[in-house]
């Protein structure tokens, strides 16, 4: 019988008696509230604004919502720093100089929507700092002091909708830089120093569908690196140094919308530029270098084109422009330079026929006088505007054309001896190629402390003298291709602390100019291909502990010793190919943990041994041996070489077996073509593994002539009379397996899909 205070009593009574006792308690840390903040509990917001606070308080209502603690000085924020707040959505860290973010600093903070960052002094992010922040839909990163971004950072972010990057010191965007972000539809990167793109470097954003990259320093279209954004509807490029763009650069964007290319140095545009850019609406072309425009082959629905501030010679070159836009109807703006009759004409107000041809001799004569007295093409000036109002002519070389809107200045291929002087103090982007003054002397620049980047390709130049550079302080890219250069010194170099791209290609350098090296703290990218260089020494990279990228392909390099690249332990990217190794350089690469890419193709290696790639193992992912005579590679030649490996190049080789690599398990490009497969028993276990790879591999039989040309991966009858043949056939193969595996998701995923679409009828 049971009595008044049964078991079943007691489990009911129980839980009362908790919140009980604990709802004061509950009430009361609902209610409390910092001493330097303001708290509307009603409405679940917290201000701690401007309150010097140098930590987050931790007495902050548990319930809080809405977060801010703008203007403070928290400096670091270390991990779990705001524990304890679990329903937070909305976190203002804006002018709080924050200088670093731990790892985990955010974990806990699972109902996140808004994390603001802005305007702090964030020069990295580590690669956890973002974990815990699964539902966040907005990151703002503006105007902080962001160099570089890992692979990886973002990875944790699979809600993310916004990405603000804007304002910050990034200067290339490395492949796969923001893998993860499957939601991510506005990538904000303008206003950096950004002059790279890796191919693969917007991968991973499938649902891209705005990019901001104005205001960069990008002087080629990065055709092959915003193909990958495959969605993108508008394309922001303006107020970048692009001279030209072309069909050559690979710019192929099906559902693209609006592209703005204003505020550039575009002197011309091919007419097949954007022919793989079919749903184009909007080309704004303004304030560029255009005098004309051919007739656009490809953008089929393009009805606005921009072209106001452009020089546009409206002679008869521009007939074809005038049919076309008639023809398309295409609305178009901008105005006539030229010639005189019509300068200051709309060109939408003018017809084919107002053009006139050749034909007229004094006519055509008299036109061609006055484009020759026009001077350099550049946008025209502002008129003056009354007595005393004159707006005052920026300084610029006789010959040289000076952009002001864009601070470039341009003297390309002007027959210049030597050096000129009289640029504008405010100029970004100074280019001198093509001209010839072997030597450039010292102090050779003055007045450009603002000057981002000097091209000075195919000049004959022969020496920098000491101080050449001298007063260059925020100069990143200097362009020294295509010289006479033997040798560089450390005092040639000086003056230019954050240079960090030097391209020193086809000059005559018999050895790395190490000692001018290591005046070069911020050093990112060392192009010295084509060189003559015989041997990377220990000490040449000393310095150079910012180096990134290290390009010494087509030298006659014959040993990279033990100790030769230590110095850079951040190296991602090594290119060795093209030189006259015969093995792998194993000791060399210790000291390397951050290497990504090795190049080592065309160099005659012949053979791989045990071990090759084992100091490099963890971090690789892209390896090229290809064209490099390999007649063997032993069994543990890729031994380390696990899942991080994502390419692996050997086409083009004397290979007739290859032992099977069932370690790469996450490859997803290797390439074996071209090479002479003897299609034997001993190439069994090769054939079981390329059958569970789902991957083209280009591998054939080249013997017995019996299996002449048939591909290894699918020639079964080669190998039916090997033994244990018929007891693999009897088992699942790999393939089968993971065919069946992706039957099964896709099965899940249609009936995931079909569930949600119910829910949306309701």
């Amino acid at each position: 019988m049971e009595g008044p205070w049964s078991s079943t009593h007691v489990s009911l009574v129980l839980p009362l008696l908790v919140l009980l006792l604990l709802g004061p308690a509950r009430q009361a840390a609902a209610q409390r509230c910092p001493q330097a903040c303001i708290c509307d509990n009603s409405r679940r917001h917290v201000a701690c604004r401007h309150q010097n606070l140098t930590e987050v308080p931790d007495a902050i209502p548990e319930l809080t919502q809405r977060l801010n603690l703008q203007g403070n000085l928290l400096k670091v924020l270390p991990a779990a720093a705001f524990q304890g707040l679990p329903h937070l959505t909305h976190l203002d860290l804006r002018h709080c100089q924050v200088e670093l973010v731990a790892e985990g600093a955010f974990r806990g903070l699972g109902r996140l929507l808004l994390l603001n960052l802005a305007s702090n002094h964030l020069r990295e992010l580590p690669q956890e700092a973002l974990d815990g922040l699964g539902s966040l839909r907005r990151l703002e990163l503006e105007g902080n002091a962001l160099e570089e971004l890992r692979p990886g950072t973002f990875g944790a972010l699979g809600a993310l909708a916004t990405l603000n990057l804007a304002h910050n010191a990034l200067v290339y965007l490395p492949a796969m830089a923001f893998q993860g972000l499957l939601r991510v539809r506005w990538l904000r990167l303008s206003h950096n120093a950004l002059s790279v793109l890796a191919p693969e470097a917007l991968a991973g954003l499938p649902a891209l569908r705005r990019l901001s990259l104005h205001h960069n320093e990008l002087q080629a279209l990065p055709g092959p690196a915003l193909s990958q954004a495959r969605g993108l509807a508008r394309l922001e490029l303006g107020h970048n140094p692009l001279t030209y763009a072309g069909e050559e650069d690979g710019l192929a964007l099906p559902g693209l919308r609006e592209l703005l290319l204003d505020g550039g140095a575009l002197q011309a545009l091919g007419p097949r530029a954007l022919a793989h850019c079919p749903r184009l609406h909007t080309l704004d072309l303004r304030g560029n270098q255009l005098d004309t425009l051919p007739p656009l082959q490809g953008p089929g629905q393009l009805r606005r084109l921009r072209l106001q501030g452009n020089p546009l010679w409206c002679g008869c070159q521009a007939r074809p422009l005038l049919e076309w836009l008639a023809r398309t109807r295409v609305r178009s703006d901008g105005a006539c330079r030229g010639p005189r009759r019509l300068r200051g004409e709309a060109l939408d107000a003018l017809r084919p026929w107002d053009l006139r041809c050749p034909g007229d001799a004094a006519q055509e004569e008299e036109e061609q006088e006055e484009r020759a007295g026009s001077g350099p093409r550049a946008p025209p000036r502002d008129p003056p505007r009354g007595p005393g109002e004159e707006r005052a002519v920026a300084p610029c070389p006789r010959a040289c054309v000076c952009a002001p809107e864009s601070r470039h200045s341009s003297c390309e291929g002007c027959g210049l001896q030597a050096v000129p002087r009289g640029f504008p103090n405010d100029t970004l982007l100074l280019d001198l190629r093509r001209n010839h003054f072997p030597l450039v002397p010292r102090a050779a620049f003055p007045g450009l402390g603002h000057l981002v980047s000097l091209h000075l390709q195919h000049c004959g130049i022969a020496e920098l003298e000491a101080g050449a550079l001298a007063g260059l302080g925020r100069l990143i890219y200097l362009y020294l291709s295509d010289n006479q250069l033997a040798g560089l010194s450390a005092a040639a170099l000086a003056g230019v602390p954050r240079l960090g791209y030097l391209y020193l290609e086809r000059n005559r350098f018999l050895q790395v100019p190490g000692a001018a090296l290591r005046a070069l703290p911020s050093l990112f990218s060392l192009h010295l291909q084509d060189n003559a260089v015989d041997r990377l020494a220990p000490g040449d990279l000393g310095g150079t502990r910012a180096l990134r990228w290290l390009y010494l392909s087509g030298n006659r390099i014959t040993e990279v010793p033990p100790g030769a690249l230590g110095p850079a332990r951040e190296l991602e990217k090594l290119h060795l190919d093209r030189n006259q190794l015969r093995e792998v350089p194993t000791g060399a690469l210790e000291g390397l943990p951050a290497l990504l890419e090795l190049q080592l193709s065309g160099n005659p290696l012949r053979a791989l041994h045990d071990g090759a790639f084992q100091p490099v193992s963890r971090s690789l992912q892209h390896l090229f041996l290809n064209s490099s005579g390999l007649e063997q590679i032993s069994p543990g030649a890729f031994s380390g070489l696990g899942p991080g490996l994502q390419s692996l190049h050997l086409q083009k080789n004397q290979l007739r077996a290859l032992p099977a690599l069932p370690s790469l398990s996450q490859l997803e490009l290797i390439d074996l073509s071209s090479n002479p497969f003897h299609c034997d028993c001993q190439l069994l276990p090769l054939h079981r593994w390329l059958t569970g790879l789902n991957l083209r591999v280009g591998a054939t039989c080249a013997t017995p002539p019996s299996a002449r040309g048939q591909r290894v991966k699918a020639a079964a009858a080669v190998f039916e009379a090997c033994p244990g043949w018929s007891a693999r056939k009897a088992k699942r193969t790999p393939a089968s397996r993971s065919s069946t595996r992706k039957t099964s998701i896709k099965g899940r995923q249609r009936g995931a899909d079909k569930v949600g679409k119910e829910r949306g009828r309701l």
